[in-house]
């Protein structure tokens, strides 16, 4: 048999007191919290999808969507705040990141923001703290956090800058600040003194203005975080605000569960900017549109109005509702608000820009809600309809098969139960003074009869529909519905009755009440037939089972109890939560149950054991009603949040349950004789106004074609004027352009004779001028083989000068090689200084020393190849020289092939001849260059032998150092011997330590393991005594019944000889099994006993396996660490060792440069 679930399919209601609770996903598509569940509703095709909330969380407390209406956001109360990102584009809003707080101990979050581009979320906790957190969402990283207000000025709302994702803004009582984030940290970047000022909303505008609400209804604006000006929202009074104010106290003082209010100022709660300008709530029920001027300033240009309800009998909530959020559509078409009551209402901004004159309300965006908690459920059997009942004085009619309010009215009181007629015509509500039987009209609800039933907290219409069921306290009145009499009165109860049912055939109904008793009652006799009294439990929810042999019960006891013939015959093991409602299928297939959290859970019946259910996420308060649909294709569940939840009962496969039946639902109604003659009288009237318009219209029509037959006659006639008019100037213009083709050919002749003589002018003048240009060719030659002699012979100087330089790279190269192999000696000579002197070291160190001996010479022979390979290079680069003077020899040889291809290009000797010019002016320039030069050296060469006498003093004092050093390594050795010996005892003092530690641990193990043997046997005494407990109070109650037969000897004897069968010889079995059970026990603490010793002997070898571990492994630490100290100062003395070197290196050159001065002279 597959598992019944039950899947989420509709709900009515929204979830108030959530920031942000309303946001378009489309131009349909809507999301709002409901229970403890996120709904994207379709507008159009009236669907539901569900978002759970998850199951360890308390309450919603915030939404947050994405600029690409991608992401949502919704933050969670528990231990510790979370917040979820879910997926939108998915069709189950797959949950994408979850964001938690960190080390931050916040439990709340105010409100929260998306970034322009989505990658960013911040998140402001509640107090005291009042912590602003800036999540890079997607990796789940905290990227800065910072403190936005005290303790005593709360944190309204959050919000990005929409043209820059690292500036933010928070406002609230006294706080008005713009964030940047830079360098890892959130930076205040405006201090303004608002101090006194209570900020309830804002909104951007551009990228440096925003506009802020106050709770005195004032609109001021801010440019870069500073207050520039404030905005007048009194600009068109269109209702006065004074009038709603007083509804408003009047509904406040009815309301005791409200906050109080100033009822005289407007609060500006919401604020929503869009491409005209923004929208704002105004007071109570109020939103005014604002428009942007072309002086950069705003003017109210609309007013929308939330009606009055016409469904209630006094001034209503709907008026005095405050609006709470208000969001826009994509096409900023349609405008959508909710209010503090749990409402949702949208007006089109488009009819009300169209309807200029005329005030434009606002409209239900779906049907009204509850707004406060349902107090009843009902369902019937001809139709499709649900009743309920709540706090808010109201009772609705739903359809759950067209999942719309059929009937909705207001009442003076509150309605405390309901109960629907199985026609479906007929209501039950029961109120503080009065139980009303009311009929089910077209378009009302109106009351045909009263009963003196104060206070009915349940009531409940036969299955037959001809008796009900009403409770007064403790005591059950049953009435005939057609005579009104009342049949019987159930007395019984000590306390106040909480939960009744009939049974399917009505002969018997069942009752639970706060006094822990559960009674079955005959509802003909009136008398009890079955009882069942747990006095610790108080019951808040009964159900009889599908075969009406036994009921099912919840209560304070967190158990769900299963009661047949006056015993507890099944108990489900509680849990933390409390059931509050449960519901039975007529199939004896599945239970529903509600709990005091809100969530709904799926047992199988018969009831399992163990806790075997499926727990679904529903609702953010207890669960306070539930009912099954006839065809038991649906559940119903209504909580104190005031949301109806609709659940499609089906199984894992997806098919309805097999007891289904195909119901045939009536579609009549109830109507009033005075409604069907008004509805006469009208339709009369509206065919009389038809007739009368028809009339009207008729003779318009003829006016309009005798005005349009002359029009066409005047138009006609102006038309054919025209017509001559047009054909007179058409013979004109033809005339006039004869004339003008004559004028043209005689011009055109003149023009051409005139072209003929110039030719001929321009021939003559332009042969004298090519006969003055060849003789100008002529001299240019000549100019031109002497320019060619003059840089044959500049060449020829020019390859002297450079043979001279050639000469003069090869001595300096030649000079700098033999450097370099002076310097090449002197490395080897320091060589085998160094082998000489570690081989000294080698025979002084341990045998661990050898090995990093080992490496230092290999270290230093690939010194050694290093060196010798700079040598090679050194090699290389004279041969590279050597090939540089071969490719300079090409190069001039390819100069010479281009002077032989100049002197074919004559075009381009001009051009040589002036780069050869600039040539020599730049030799010169060089040559005085050279001249500077020299006087130059002369100055580094008094300079170079300055530093030659300081280097000698170092080398002087560098020698001190070296002996100085020499002295301080000794007393650092003995230091390091020192060293070791502490260590080796601080090595032993370890080994001791941690040999006592695994002493105690062992003797802890062990003590631990006594404590869970003995818990483990007080727990099965518990039970032994729980056990017997229960079947003495079987024994008790059943010796009850056997004193009931003392005047009836036989009945007593049969009963005595039931008592001794079932009891004695239970109890026999029950001490040879506790036998056994005792012998079992104590081979099993044997076996338990040598395992935890084996595993104790386990742990001792792998704990003093890796002490042995970690005392070699740190002995080698501290080898290596004196290792390295010796090697630092190895190289301290090599480091001493090279500068000396340097110094000597520097002297020499210091002495070699006047040497070379005298033949650097003879060069120059």
């Amino acid at each position: 048999m597959a598992a019944i679930i039950a899947q989420p399919h509709f709900t009515f209601g929204l979830r108030s007191g959530v920031t942000n609770n309303l946001f378009f996903i489309d131009e349909q598509t809507v999301i709002f919290p409901c229970g403890n569940n996120c709904v994207c509703y379709n507008t159009v095709q009236r669907s539901q999808r569900f978002i759970p909330g998850t199951e360890k969380s308390r309450s919603m407390d915030a939404l947050a969507i994405s600029a690409n209406r991608r992401y949502l956001a919704v933050s969670e109360r528990g231990e510790k705040a979370t917040v979820t990102v879910y997926d939108l584009q998915h069709e189950q809003g797959r949950k994408r990141k979850v964001l938690s707080t960190g080390n931050l101990p916040a439990q709340e979050f105010v409100c929260m923001a998306f970034s322009p581009d989505s990658k960013y979320l911040i998140g402001q906790a509640g107090g005291p703290d009042w912590t602003l957190i800036f999540w890079l969402w997607e990796k789940q990283k905290i990227l800065a956090t910072v403190k936005t207000s005290s303790s005593t000025n709360p944190v309204s709302q959050v919000s990005f800058n929409p043209h820059n994702n690292l500036q933010i803004c928070v406002s609230g009582a006294g706080v008005f600040k713009l964030f940047r984030y830079s360098e890892g940290t959130l930076k205040q970047s405006s201090f303004a003194k608002v101090e006194t000022i209570d900020f309830l909303c804002h909104a951007w505008m551009s990228e440096e203005r925003a506009i802020a609400g106050t709770s005195t209804g004032r609109l001021l604006v801010f440019e870069s975080g500073d207050l520039r000006k404030e905005i007048n929202t009194g600009a068109v009074p269109v209702l006065q605000q004074s009038d709603r104010e007083l509804q408003r106290r009047k509904l406040m003082d009815s309301d005791v569960d409200q906050d109080p209010v100033d009822p005289v100022v407007p609060r500006i709660t919401a604020i929503l900017s869009y491409s005209r300008g923004f929208a704002c709530s105004v007071g109570l029920g109020t939103v005014c549109l604002f428009e942007k001027t072309e002086e950069d300033a705003y003017r109210k240009t609309k007013e929308i109005l939330i009606p009055p309800d016409p469904c209630s009998n006094e001034l209503s909530h709907a008026e005095g509702q405050e609006i709470a959020t208000m969001c826009l559509s994509p096409s900023e078409e349609l405008l959508a608000v909710t209010t503090e009551r749990g409402q949702v209402y949208s007006v089109s901004l488009t009819s009300a820009e169209m309807s200029k004159g005329e005030q434009v309300p606002f409209e239900f965006l779906s049907q009204t809600f509850h707004s406060k908690a349902v107090t009843g459920l009902s369902v019937c059997i001809r139709k499709p309809l649900i009743a309920t009942s709540s706090l808010d004085r109201s009772v609705h009619i739903w359809n759950y098969h067209t999942k719309m309010l059929e009937l909705y009215k207001e009442f003076l009181e509150e309605a405390f139960s309901i109960a629907l007629h199985p026609s479906g015509l007929v209501v039950l509500v029961g109120f503080s003074d009065k139980l009303r039987l009311m009929n089910l009209l077209i378009d009302d609800i109106h009351t045909f009869k009263e009963f003196t039933v104060r206070g009915c907290r349940e009531c409940a219409f036969s299955h037959g529909g001809h008796m009900f069921a009403a409770v007064n306290g403790n005591v059950i009145h049953i009435y005939s519905v057609t005579t009104f009499e009342n049949l019987l009165n159930l007395k019984g109860h000590n306390g106040k009755v909480q939960a009744i049912q009939w049974s399917p055939d009505d002969s018997r109904l069942v009752s639970c009440g706060t006094d822990g008793a559960v009674y079955e009652w005959n509802t003909h006799t009136g008398k009890r037939e079955a009882e069942s009294v747990i006095k610790s439990c108080s019951y808040t929810g009964v159900a009889f089972s599908s075969d009406s042999r036994s009921s099912i019960a919840v209560g304070t006891d967190f158990t769900l109890k299963e009661i047949q013939d006056c015993q507890v015959m099944r108990e489900l093991p509680p849990d933390d939560v409390a059931h509050t409602a449960v519901a039975v299928s007529r199939s004896g297939r599945v239970v529903f149950t509600g709990t005091s959290s809100g969530s709904i859970r799926v047992i199988k019946y018969p009831l399992p054991i163990q806790r075997d259910w499926i727990q679904y996420q529903a609702h953010c308060g207890s669960v306070t009603k539930m009912a099954i649909t006839f065809d038991e294709q649906f559940l119903l569940t209504a909580s104190e949040d005031g949301c109806l939840f609709l659940w499609k009962i089906i199984d894992k496969e997806g098919r309805g349950l097999k007891g289904n039946k195909h119901i045939v639902y009536t579609e009549e109604i109830l109507a009033t004789k005075s409604d069907l003659e008004e509805k006469k009288q009208n339709m009369l009237e509206l065919k009389m106004r038809v007739d009368e318009l028809q009339m009207e219209k008729e003779y318009q029509l003829r006016l309009k074609d005798i005005n349009f037959s002359e029009k066409i006659k005047e138009l006609s006639e102006k038309f054919i004027q025209q017509i001559e008019s047009l054909r007179s100037s058409k013979q004109v213009m033809s005339t006039e352009m004869e004339k003008c083709e004559r004028e043209h050919q005689e011009r055109s002749a003149e023009v051409t004779d005139k072209h003929s003589r110039e030719l001929q002018d321009l021939e003559s003048s332009y042969s004298q001028k090519l006969i003055v240009e060849h003789e100008r060719y002529q001299d240019l030659q000549q100019q031109c083989v002497s320019m060619q002699e003059d840089h044959s012979k500049q060449l020829k100087a020019l390859e002297k000068g450079k043979s001279c330089a050639l000469e003069e790279l090869k001595q300096s190269y030649e000079a700098r090689l033999q450097e370099k192999t002076q310097l090449l000696a002197q490395f080897q000579d320091e060589s085998r200084q160094r082998t000489f002197e570690f081989e000294e070291t080698i025979k002084q160190m341990n045998e661990d020393g050898d090995q990093e001996l080992h490496s230092i010479r290999i270290q230093y022979e690939r010194k050694l190849r290093a060196e010798q390979e700079a040598n090679m290079k050194l090699k290389g680069e004279t041969g590279i020289m050597t090939q540089k003077l071969f490719s300079l020899q090409r190069q001039i040889d390819d100069r010479c092939t281009d002077i032989n291809k100049l002197k074919q290009e004559r075009q381009k000797l001009h051009g040589l001849v002036r780069s050869l010019e600039n040539d020599i002016e730049d030799l010169k320039r060089q040559i005085s260059g050279h001249e500077k030069t020299n006087q130059d050296k002369d100055k580094t060469i008094s300079s170079l032998k300055k530093m030659n006498q300081e280097l000698e003093k170092l080398k002087f004092v560098l020698d001190f150092k070296l002996n100085d050093l020499k002295k301080q390594i000794e007393p650092q050795q003995e230091d390091i011997n020192k060293k070791e010996e502490k260590i080796q005892q601080m090595e032993a003092e370890l080994m001791e330590f941690h040999k006592s530690n695994t002493q105690l641990k062992l003797s802890v193990s062990e003590l631990k393991l006594r404590l869970t043997a003995r818990e483990k046997e007080l727990h099965k005494e518990m039970e032994k005594v729980k056990d017997l407990e229960t079947h003495l109070r079987r024994f008790k109650t059943e010796l009850h019944t056997c004193v009931s037969f003392i005047q009836e000897p036989k009945k007593l004897k049969d009963s005595v000889k039931k008592l001794y069968a079932r009891y004695v010889q239970y109890t026999d079995v029950m001490e040879q099994v506790s036998e056994d059970a005792d012998s079992q026990r104590a081979l099993c603490r044997q076996q338990e006993h040598q395992e935890k010793t084996i595993a104790t002997l386990k742990i001792k070898l792998a704990k003093a396996s890796e002490e042995h571990e970690s005392s070699y492994v740190s002995i080698m630490k501290e080898n290596v660490s004196l290792v390295t100290e010796v090697n630092a100062l190895r190289k301290e003395l090599q480091l001493v060792r090279s500068q000396l070197k340097k110094i000597s290196r520097s002297h020499r050159k210091s002495q070699e440069v006047p040497k070379k001065e005298p033949t650097r002279g003879n060069s120059a």
